[in-house]
């Protein structure tokens, strides 16, 4: 028996000491979950902190979407306000010229009587005064072929309104003229 007894000791002690390998392998084992564990966990907090900053990132940046979005809608109604008083400015030009052709063809008349042949302060004076007709029409063909803006903030003036001033100046202008002739 003691062959018996110490072919059993020796298994026992091989169990033992199998045994005992396995518990620190799993004793190595769990320590390295446990290290696994805390990366994953410190992992999922560097996550969850970059989720927080794109989110805010996100919110930022719709922001300056809108913020763009209303700076370019700005930018074009202040273009098309510019193109309205672009317009204004050239249909006051025309009817200012309109004004002085008009002033100065009266006045040449009056005052080249007698300095230069009738004939010439005749014709410059008529030179003058159809100008000035032209530029009142020209003003009204302004007004009627013109170009609308893309979203101005002001109201254009009423054609209606334009177009009846310089007709009414045109037919001044026309009135004129005969007087220019005749009165001497």
């Amino acid at each position: 028996m003691n062959e018996r007894t110490v072919e059993t000791a020796a298994a026992v002690k091989e169990t033992a000491e199998q045994t005992q390998t396995a518990a620190e392998n799993a004793a190595s084992a769990a320590q390295h979950a446990s290290a696994a564990a805390q990366t994953t966990t410190q992992a999922a907090t560097r996550t969850s902190a970059a989720a927080e900053t794109s989110a805010q990132a996100a919110q930022s940046t719709a922001h300056a979407a809108v913020i763009t979005k209303d700076s370019a809608e700005r930018r074009t109604e202040l273009a098309g306000d510019r193109t309205v008083f672009a317009a204004e400015r050239t249909y006051a030009a025309w009817v200012r010229t309109g004004l002085v052709g008009l002033a100065g063809g009266i006045g040449a008349r009056a005052l080249l009587d007698g300095l230069v042949p009738d004939w010439l302060a005749l014709a410059q004076a008529s030179v003058l005064v159809m100008f000035s007709v032209f530029c009142f029409i020209a003003g009204v063909w302004r007004q009627l072929f013109k170009v609308e803006p893309d979203a101005p903030d002001i109201d254009r003036l009423p054609s209606w309104l334009l177009i009846g001033v310089n007709v009414f100046l045109a037919l001044v202008a026309a009135t004129a003229l005969p007087g220019i002739w005749v009165g001497g």
